[in-house]
């Protein structure tokens, strides 16, 4: 049983219990305190009227709206205490019940006057002769031990009213913590929204960087590589001489094997296969090796700074930007002469790809024209994705230089 349901059970049948002990307490006592017929007959009225009081309440504490009668029923209460303590000091047995429950009959400002109340009847009880005290000895006890009572009485009262306070704070403190309860779920919920459209989100972006990535690899070899195959059938079927003829449809065949090659390479997602066994200065060299030897434009590569192992996505970025670069000068450059350099600089790495052709107005570029927009725009992308950049200086007539610098990131 908790400690509310027996207050609520003292509240309801301990002013009875109270009362039967305060009668026999007077009855065996009448002798000793000197009652006077009058006086039992006045205290037996008194009691009656006291059993009724606490029936009447007993009835009327379970409506809902009982304030006003709560106080009625502790000023009668208060008054029948002292009129039987008039009578027979025990009484006060039951009027001490008056301690009890005043905070919850009365209102909070009427508290402290009720203890006083209970206290003079307490005091005058126990000051010997009841009340009113009969002698200059009793009202100096009566006056010490109302003292005591209403020190008591205003002790108990703040502590009551700490306890009060305390949980008056305790409520403020358990719906405010419900509240913050309540708003953690709603940001919860929230956050479950909000995760589940960043996943969504994610899953889009994931597409579209695959398809971005797979059309970059098409055009870097698929479109390069049918370029080179249309470029030599042309040339062996224009030559008159049948080694030359040759010679360039053993080109296209070698061309259209590497390609085929690379884009399944590309569908995987793996390295280009210049880079299985060579590092990237090979590949490279290889690379501008292989584009003289197509084109037929002189081209030189270099390589300074001290040569790292690379991871395998900056290598194949780098390689790919510069194919793109060759590509797009063999195309649109009519150039005579290129180059490509390779410059590891500490925590970076550049790659520069020149040439001396023609060049190009860059503010005329539209993003699918067919001057290399696309694929300008797809070597940026690419040295985007690993922090880098791709810088172009070109102007009519006067070549053309592609520089890509990315962070230097090693092999582990």
């Amino acid at each position: 049983m908790n400690v509310g349901t027996l207050a609520e059970r003292f509240h309801r049948y301990g002013p009875y219990a109270l009362l039967g002990v305060a009668v026999l307490m007077a009855a065996l006592s009448a002798g000793v305190v000197g009652m006077s017929a009058t006086a039992m007959s006045a205290a037996t009225a008194m009691v009656s009227a006291a059993v009724a009081l606490e029936a009447w309440w007993g009835r009327t504490r379970q409506r809902p709206a009982h304030a006003g009668a709560g106080q009625v029923y502790y000023v009668l209460r208060t008054v029948l205490g002292f009129a039987l303590c008039w009578c027979n000091p025990f009484f006060s047995i039951y009027a001490i019940v008056g301690y009890f429950d005043v905070a919850t009959l009365v209102p909070r400002r009427f508290v402290r006057p009720g203890l006083m109340c209970t206290a003079v009847t307490m005091a005058g009880a126990q000051s010997g002769s009841g009340l009113p005290p009969a002698s200059l000895t009793n009202w100096i006890a009566f006056g010490a031990l109302f003292a005591l009572h209403s020190a008591l009485a205003i002790f108990f009262g703040n502590l009551g009213d700490r306890e009060e306070e305390k949980a008056r704070r305790q409520k403020e403190t358990i719906t405010e913590l419900e509240l913050a309860n309540t708003r953690l779920e709603q940001a919860l919920a929230e956050n479950a929204t909000l995760h589940s459209q960043l996943l969504l989100q994610a899953r889009e972006a994931g597409v579209a960087d695959e398809r971005r990535r797979l059309a970059a690899e098409i055009h870097d070899t698929l479109a390069q590589g049918l370029t080179g195959i249309i470029a030599q059938l042309q040339a062996g079927t224009s030559a008159p001489d049948p080694a030359v003829a040759r010679e360039h449809l053993d080109r296209a065949a070698a061309l259209a094997r590497h390609s085929l090659g690379e884009a399944r390479r590309s569908v995987h997602n793996l390295v280009p296969a210049a880079l299985e066994d060579d590092d990237l200065p090979g590949a490279l060299k290889k690379t501008v090796v292989g584009w003289t030897e197509r084109t037929g434009v002189r081209a030189e590569f270099t390589v300074t700074g001290t040569v790292e192992a690379l991871h395998d996505e900056v290598g194949a970025t780098l390689l790919r930007i510069a194919e793109e670069a060759l590509a797009n000068a063999a195309r649109h450059a009519g150039a005579a002469r290129a180059g490509v350099t390779l410059s590891y600089m500490g925590d970076e790495i550049t790659l520069d790809v020149r040439d001396d052709g023609c060049g190009f107005d860059p503010a005329a570029l539209t993003p699918h024209s067919g001057t290399g927009g696309f694929g300008l725009g797809g070597m940026r992308a690419r040295a985007e994705r690993i922090a880098g950049t791709v810088e172009i200086e070109t102007e009519p007539g006067r070549g053309t230089a592609v520089s890509a610098r990315v962070p230097l990131v090693r092999r582990t």
